[in-house]
């Protein structure tokens, strides 16, 4: 079998296991608000399917997603999903020769579209108590050549779930203006971080803010996310969107409903997450060689860190697997620090981390010391 055909089968094999656990994907299984499923209902009822949406999404969540960033002038443009912004973008703005910046860990995919287009990947490591697992404005500065086009973070960062403080932003920002380069501001798990700065109320000119709904509201499924930047810039990336006659309009229903009741709503969700990442905490440190580097997390997970423990990361996965809960190695998302660590998902019921760490002692157990490779796919 071709390697994405082993790939998606493992993916089909997951969503095919009934009450598995997610609790590797950053997916967020709290309970929606009865506005939101309200919503989804009344465009079903309404055979809303029937017709396209706006090519650049339904105004009032348009102007919803702005408003909820505080981004005052700038434009958003809807998306399916936060990672076909990031597409749209790279493919735009990226071509041969071109250079693009970003971190080690980061978000794998838009490397891989970056190098589609034929442009030149550079990565820069923060992993590691010598970096504070961020990425310093002066270590930025000395990765730029002429030909650096975009720069890209995460931040928070997935997988590590450090944040930008105001002061690293106000540094990056001056670099990349002095670059002339654009600056992508993933900000996916913006709203689960203690405290954010956007790039983009330092450098809105060439500052593309990448939104999702999948983590915060937990439309994950539904695939609804934007791209928020200067209109300047939405006008050239609208010339031919993959989506150019508009987004899933039930998601769009759902995002636009969520937005009405996320400040009644997503304290909730929050305090929960942050709750179960102690629960984690806390287990780890019963167990001798198991650590967090970073806590707390900035994100709705957390980075469990397996190597000084004698634990191979995928073969505690494979030991998770086997009593269907689904954690994240770190190879999937770096392959220069991957063998140090695994991914927990927190936006999860408490009972599923309760029974996460209940399981852990004698998980690591079974698997420590063993060396044989666990292919997971």
């Amino acid at each position: 079998m071709k390697s994405f055909e082993v790939r998606n089968a493992h993916f089909d094999r997951l969503v095919n296991t009934a009450g598995l656990r997610w609790m590797g994907q950053n997916t967020n299984h709290a309970t929606p608000h009865p506005a939101v499923l309200a919503a989804m209902e009344k465009c079903i009822r309404d055979e809303e399917f029937h017709i396209y949406a706006p090519p650049a999404g339904l105004e009032a969540l348009r102007h919803g997603i702005v408003a909820d960033l505080g981004l005052e002038g700038q434009a958003a443009l809807v998306s399916d999903g936060a990672v076909a912004s990031l597409y749209h973008v790279c493919h735009s703005l990226l071509g041969p020769g071109d250079e693009f910046i970003t971190t080690d860990p980061t978000w794998n995919w838009p490397m891989a579209f970056a190098r589609a287009v034929g442009a030149k990947v550079t990565q820069i490591p923060i992993y590691g108590e010598e970096y504070g697992y961020r990425l310093a404005p002066e270590r930025l500065k000395a990765a730029i050549t002429p030909k650096t086009k975009v720069i890209y973070i995460v931040d928070p960062n997935n997988p590590l779930g450090s944040a930008c403080t105001a002061a690293e932003i106000e540094g990056i920002v001056a670099v990349a203006r002095e670059a002339g380069a654009y600056l992508i501001h993933d900000c996916t798990y913006r709203h689960f971080a203690h405290e954010h700065t956007l790039a983009a109320t330092r450098y809105p000119e060439r500052t593309l803010t990448i939104y999702s709904f999948s983590k915060w509201l937990g439309l994950a499924g539904m695939r609804v996310g934007a791209v928020v930047a200067h209109p300047d810039i939405i006008e050239k990336l609208s010339a031919a969107p993959p989506n150019n006659l508009g987004s899933n309009i039930l998601s769009q229903r759902a995002a636009l409903a969520g937005l009405g009741i996320k400040a009644e709503w997503f304290p909730g969700v929050l305090s929960q997450q942050r709750a179960n990442q102690k629960l984690i905490k806390q287990a780890a440190d019963r167990i001798p060689g198991l650590s967090m580097p970073v806590f707390p997390s900035n994100g709705n997970f957390v980075v469990l860190e397996c190597e000084r423990a004698g634990v191979k990361p995928e073969a505690l996965v494979a030991a998770y697997q086997k009593h269907d809960i689904m954690i994240r190695q770190g190879a999937y998302h770096t392959p220069n620090f991957g063998d140090r660590f695994v991914k927990i998902s927190t936006t999860v019921p408490t009972a599923w981390v309760e029974e996460f760490v209940d399981l852990l002692p004698t998980m690591v157990e079974q698997v420590r010391g063993q060396n044989e490779d666990v292919k997971l796919f």
